[in-house]
């Protein structure tokens, strides 16, 4: 039977989401435990990558269990969830297990993925960790925000996809882009499309911000996407101020 895990998690410690040789994964460690917990092995598969450092809140996987029951799953969600979040560690946290149809995929049958990015113009010790600090201009957001209108549609985002990125296509769709201010020193950019490429956040982010500066105009952003080439966009901002923040079925 297949299961969704729907979880949250800090990046900060790990390196991702997707298991790989050279640091822990939050993958790593939720497939370990989940083993442990149902005495078999289990793969789970999330939703899509995230890079080191990047959060995320009601992230979805599965996994698939031959030995846990739906009624089982329903009876003692509760005691399963409890028992996964003992073992976790503590930057990783299971909300809840769901029993599914078994053609339902973490990544495949998601229709859409939103992430938000987080920015602070002043200096903020509360907000440091989770909150890039830009103090150095000061930005214009609704040039920024007529700048994230490029971004909108069904285009080909190799210009803000990392280098050397396998990827058989870099078509997306974005059906939201655009930031809110909390107050006058903090700030808040939503994007939401069907699919991301590696880094594409966080280079819509910087390239933005090189329109906020006054580096760059509103228009430059359908230019850079034009030109297909990672070095015309702009500089990738840190990823513990990014977080994946929904995912729609």
């Amino acid at each position: 039977m297949r299961y969704f895990i729907e979880l949250s998690y800090d990046g900060a410690p790990f390196g991702g989401w997707q298991i790989q040789d050279n640091s822990v994964t939050v993958q790593e460690v939720v497939q370990r435990a989940l083993s442990t917990l149902l005495k078999e092995e289990i793969a789970v598969t999330g939703a899509g990558r995230t890079d080191a450092g990047v959060n995320a809140v009601n992230y979805i996987a599965h996994f698939d269990s031959a030995r846990l029951t739906p009624e089982e799953a329903l009876s003692k969600a509760t005691i399963l969830v409890y028992k996964l979040n003992a073992i976790l560690p503590k930057e990783v946290v299971i909300n809840k297990i769901i029993p599914v149809e078994e053609s339902m995929h973490a990544r495949f049958s998601a229709k859409s993925r939103t992430y938000k990015y987080y920015l602070h113009t002043v200096k903020d010790p509360f907000s440091n960790s989770y909150s890039y600090y830009y103090p150095f201009h000061k930005l214009d957001f609704e040039k920024m925000n007529s700048a994230a209108k490029h971004f909108i549609g069904t285009k080909d985002f190799s210009s803000l996809q990392k280098a050397h990125s396998q990827t058989k296509s870099a078509i997306c769709t974005v059906t939201e882009a655009g930031w809110v201010s909390t107050d006058e020193h903090h700030h808040i950019f939503t994007v939401t499309a069907n699919r991301f490429l590696r880094n594409m956040v966080r280079a819509m982010v910087g390239s933005l911000l090189a329109v906020g500066s006054g580096k760059e105009s509103p228009e430059w952003i359908a230019k850079m996407l034009e030109a297909k080439d990672r070095c015309k966009a702009g500089n990738s901002v840190p990823g513990n101020a990014l977080f994946l923040t929904k995912i729609e079925y």
